[in-house]
């Protein structure tokens, strides 16, 4: 870790760069510039603070708070951070963000998001508007992908580590929130009614995207929000040259959303997404049967929520959503196996999942022994209901069964002030489950502790310690999933018998911010911490039962790798779900930022470890090492805006299943805001053309990538 932290030294050019990492690198820094009072950063011009750890976060606990005040591993990216980048994927959104990887398909616009060498099958809980996404589909890729286009997302609110307690079952990874646009994103508070319209045309594959948003407001009883947005991809290629096929897709969105104000404090609200994807592929692994993908994933949300400063005892927040996502397949060219067992053009292979579910929760707000306390009280649950219909073979049913699993829990949590130096978060979660498929059933339950301590012993140095557990239900998929893998042939066994996960989590971190440390109107932020997460019953596929040899041809009887064992592959195992006794992941995170109204730099690393405690073995699902910087300068009364952004990724560990080499990647960007109506941006992506697979993904990343982008807003006072 050290040694990662003294190369990441050496490859910034940046000196706040050295400010921040060198007391990691073990690098001497004095603490005296840090040890004067640290005020709330100024907002700019937009009413937004100048830095994004100053924005307000819920989501490591439903109370608002500044993420630089959060005791937790928490981050948000802005919309004003994925304006910037010019963001096409969750992936871009969520680069810069530390201990956070995407792993996608190029032929899929599908994603899934991994926490700290966690992902799949619910691990990390993806929320839009507070509703979960649910989707899975089992295959050579992610377990858990989920489709969100970063045209729709106002702002992304992240949490690391099972500390999440609030926000439903399974985070034993942690919590990635999406609030879609509203309308406070396109009007000022004094403004009536407006539209504005984005263009995008990028090239190597960026294709073309319009945004079209439009907003209301009916005087102070209520306000309507409307967006559509059509993005076209076409095939890309990598940094040698090559065609990524299948990489184009088409989408398109809309996005409805009203506030109701009926009397002070009370609000109702709702939204409605719709998400229509379209593209073909042969599989995930690019060599299979060749189906044509229509992707549906549409949300709606119904909220009501009360709060009124005369009134502390209550904010309450009472919140129903239903999410369904399907993939309507049509075989388009049957191949290889496929072809063998008569699958012919048109047929079809249907995943849905659909999730119904509700949130409801309560704070209160009072002194109680000189303390003051923040009380919140709440209640959530969630029903799946996955269906897979298969005239294509059967192997999707087989590898997706079809079943229903209901979650439900409950949670108290006080937030406690009992100096003003000195805080703590308390909190109890009760979960249970249940799960039935295919004539199987399993239930569980179990409570969940979380313990937090914050000490600010010199006013904007503040460190916390904590001590979380998780827990997460199996899954439909892994407890259900029977069948015979198509090529090479072997089995995948059903085991009704899988226990839940449960996580322990040790995180230590500090939280500095300080402002007019080199000049005045300066301002620093930054967020480290280091975690050991333990997990029990950690939940894996695995190789059981005897040793056996199967054909590589087609069709080809087992019995003939007696007597042609040339034709066959040796030292094949039937496959199954099962529990580890242990997993443990270790690392460490930091994110920091410092600005001067001339320019910033941010700074964001992480570094993981992660194994199988009983074999030694690594999991297969920690990212490598990685750190990135940014740096912009603001120009022409801030008008414009220009920068580049550094990452470099390490090599990923020689002994995973698909091991990846370490790269490094230059963007740049150039944001130009004429007047508070029309801006312009222009963004280059891998600028030196490098050529990459991130790890996990199957196919290489996109090389040299240039896009274009035109704003126009017109607003009524």
């Amino acid at each position: 870790m050290i040694t990662f932290l003294r190369e990441g030294l050496r490859a910034s050019a940046s000196p706040f760069a050295l400010l921040v990492l060198a007391p990691l690198a073990g690098v001497p820094l004095s603490a005296a510039a840090l040890a004067q009072s640290a005020p709330a950063a100024p907002p700019a011009a937009n009413g937004e603070p100048v830095l994004e750890l100053d924005t307000i976060t819920v989501t490591s606990g439903k109370t608002e708070d500044r993420v630089i005040d959060d005791l937790a591993g928490s981050s948000v990216v802005t919309r004003r951070q994925i304006d910037l980048l010019q963001s096409s994927r969750v992936s871009d959104v969520l680069q810069g963000v530390p201990g956070v990887a995407v792993q996608e398909t190029g032929t899929d616009p599908g994603q899934a998001v991994n926490i700290r060498g966690l992902q799949d099958f619910g691990r990390v809980n993806v929320l839009v508007d507070g509703a979960r996404q649910d989707y899975q589909v089992s295959g050579h890729g992610a377990n858990g992908t989920f489709y969100l286009d970063p045209e729709l997302i106002g702002q992304v609110d992240v949490v690391r580590g099972p500390v999440s307690t609030v926000y439903g079952s399974g985070a034993i990874g942690g919590v990635v929130s999406f609030r879609t646009r509203t309308i406070d994103d396109i009007l000022a508070p004094d403004e009536r009614y407006g539209i504005v319209q984005r263009l995008g045309l990028g090239t190597n594959g960026a294709g073309a995207v319009t945004n079209t948003m439009a907003g209301a407001r009916i005087g102070t009883a209520a306000d309507v929000f409307g967006q559509f947005v059509y993005r076209n991809t076409d095939t890309y290629r990598d940094g040698n040259g090559d065609r990524v096929e299948d990489s184009d897709s088409e989408l398109t969105s809309g996005l409805f959303k009203f506030n109701v104000f009926p009397a002070d404090g009370h609000a109702l609200s709702g939204s409605v997404l719709l998400q229509n994807y379209t593209f073909a592929n042969n599989g995930d692994t690019g060599v299979g049967t060749r189906f044509s993908n229509d992707v549906t994933a549409n949300t709606y949300t119904l909220g009501y929520r009360f709060s009124r400063p005369d009134n502390p005892w209550i904010d309450l927040s009472v919140k129903g959503y239903y999410t369904t996502t399907e993939d309507n397949k049509r075989v388009v060219a049957p191949s290889g196996t496929y072809g063998a067992i008569g699958v012919r053009p048109g047929d079809i292979l249907d995943y849905s999942m659909d999730t119904l579910g509700f949130d409801i929760s309560n704070t209160s707000r009072f002194d109680a022994f000189g303390m003051g306390h923040a009380l919140t009280v709440g209640i959530d649950g969630a029903r799946d209901r996955g269906e897979t219909v298969d005239r294509a073979g059967g192997y999707g049913a087989a590898f997706t069964p079809s079943g229903e699993r209901s979650l439900f829990g409950g949670f108290v949590q006080d937030e406690v002030r009992i100096t003003p130096w000195l805080r703590t978060i308390g909190a109890l979660r009760f979960d249970t489950y249940e799960l039935d498929g295919g004539g199987v059933s399993a239930d569980g339950s179990r409570v969940s502790p979380k313990i937090t301590v914050g000490v600010e012993p010199i006013t904007g140095i503040e460190f916390y310690g904590t001590y979380a557990e998780g827990y997460r239900a199996p899954s439909i998929t892994e407890t259900l999933i029977q069948g015979t893998h198509p090529f090479p042939i072997f089995n995948i066994l059903p085991n009704p018998n899988l226990r839940p996960e449960v996580a322990r989590n040790l995180e230590g971190g500090v939280n500095l911010q300080h402002d007019d440390v080199f000049t005045e109107g300066d301002s620093f932020r930054a967020k480290i911490s280091v975690f050991q997460n333990r997990i029990d019953d950690y939940i894996d596929i695995v190789a059981v039962g005897p040793v056996y040899n199967v054909p590589v041809v087609p069709g080809m009887p087992v019995e003939a790798c007696a007597f042609a064992p040339y034709l066959c592959l040796i030292g094949i195992q039937d496959q199954q779900y099962q529990n580890i006794a242990r997993a443990r992941l270790h690392g460490a995170e930091l994110e920091a930022a410092y600005d001067w109204g001339g320019g910033f730099v941010t700074v964001a690393g992480t570094v993981i470890e992660g194994k199988n405690d009983i074999t030694g073995d690594p999991l297969n699902s920690v990212i490598p090492n990685r750190i990135s910087t940014t740096l912009g300068f603001r120009l022409l009364d801030s008008k414009l805006t220009l920068g580049t952004r550094l990452t470099l990724v390490d090599s990923s560990k020689e002994d995973v299943t698909n091991p990846t080499a370490g790269y490094g990647l230059v963007d740049l960007f150039a944001s130009y805001r004429y007047d508070e109506n029309i801006s312009g941006d222009i963004t280059i992506q891998n600028l030196f053309d490098r050529q990459y697979t991130q790890y996990l993904n199957s196919e290489p990343s996109p090389g040299l990538t240039a896009k274009f982008g035109l704003t126009v807003k017109f607003a009524s006072r």
